[in-house]
């Protein structure tokens, strides 16, 4: 794993002026990925309960602009409370904050920034999906403690990362109902699976200096561990289409989120630590196929 960093700070990045550029790897915007990922259940959730076209693009619309920001911020919080380990990884150590090209200061104006993004998205929602978006920020604000307490830290994300899902239900139909609840647990057991294989980039490192993972929690015994948070996501998406009334189509469209994700557990190495990148990132292309599945469900 010598010398092995998942930063990028070629293509849009290197094009920005140089003073911006530790403010977008600050952000990820170098990875895209992760705003991807926090976004989908959203879309899911649009898929499946938007009450037409024209609501469900204005809802993918703004929870897009805000999975962007609030993603960014969730990486600012995360940064500063982990800066000191992060020079200790081998991946981690060239971020902004652990490499001193941002002070804590200017992340924390830059933190208030986003998170004024986010709060003007969240405004124009109603007001069970405002009073329910305001409640995330606990477990944002928890999630970078809790590698430091327990082996589940992906538990925590799986929390956060799949809170769009009911968040999404919310802003289209004003309530939370079962559906919604179904649809956040499927989102939790995926991101739990995903996680874990994001994890094992830094299992060596993560040990050596007492933080906990699911990658170091399950090991070598990590397949079946995926291939049980997959499974159960798959049950519990169709459940949640179920309870959404959904047309039974809905059911042969999750054939292909089955496929990607089974491929995910059949070729996961966890010594090749790019493989697991790769894995990870193939995440968005589940979640796209499972927005088809609900939608084949409204037709």
């Amino acid at each position: 794993m010598q010398g092995y960093t998942d930063i990028r700070t070629q293509g849009l990045v290197a094009r920005l002026p140089a003073g911006w550029r530790p403010y977008a790897l600050l952000a990820r915007l170098d990875r895209p990925i992760g705003s991807w990922l926090l976004f989908l259940p959203g879309l899911w959730a649009f898929a499946m309960a938007a009450p037409d076209w024209a609501e469900g693009l204005r809802l993918t619309l703004l929870f897009g602009i805000g999975a962007v920001a609030m993603r960014g911020a969730g990486c600012v919080v995360n940064d500063l409370w982990d800066r000191d380990i992060d020079r200790q990884v081998e991946r981690t150590r060239g971020r902004p904050l652990a490499a001193g090209t941002v002070t804590p200061f200017q992340a924390l104006c830059f933190l208030a920034g986003l998170c004024t993004v986010g709060l003007l998205v969240l405004v124009q929602l109603n007001l069970t999906a405002i009073l329910f978006g305001l409640c995330a920020l606990v477990p944002i604000l928890l999630y970078p403690l809790a590698k430091r307490v327990t082996n589940w830290p992906q538990a925590m994300l799986g929390l956060v990362f799949s809170w769009a899902a009911p968040e999404g239900i919310a802003a289209a139909t004003g309530r939370i109902d079962a559906a919604a609840l179904l649809l956040w647990a499927a989102g939790f057991c995926w991101i739990l699976g995903y996680d874990t294989i994001y994890a094992h980039q830094d299992r060596e490192d993560d040990a050596a200096v007492g933080i906990g993972s699911t990658a170091l929690r399950f090991g070598e015994d990590t397949r079946p561990f995926l291939a049980a948070c997959y499974g159960a996501t798959l049950a519990l998406l169709a459940a949640a289409g179920w309870a959404a009334g959904l047309h039974w189509a809905f059911l042969p469209g999750l054939l292909l989120p089955a496929a990607l994700l089974a491929r995910q557990v059949a070729t996961l190495d966890i010594h090749d630590p790019g493989h697991c990148l790769v894995l990870f990132k193939a995440n968005r292309e589940v979640g796209l196929a499972i927005a088809l599945a609900f939608l084949l469900g409204r037709m």
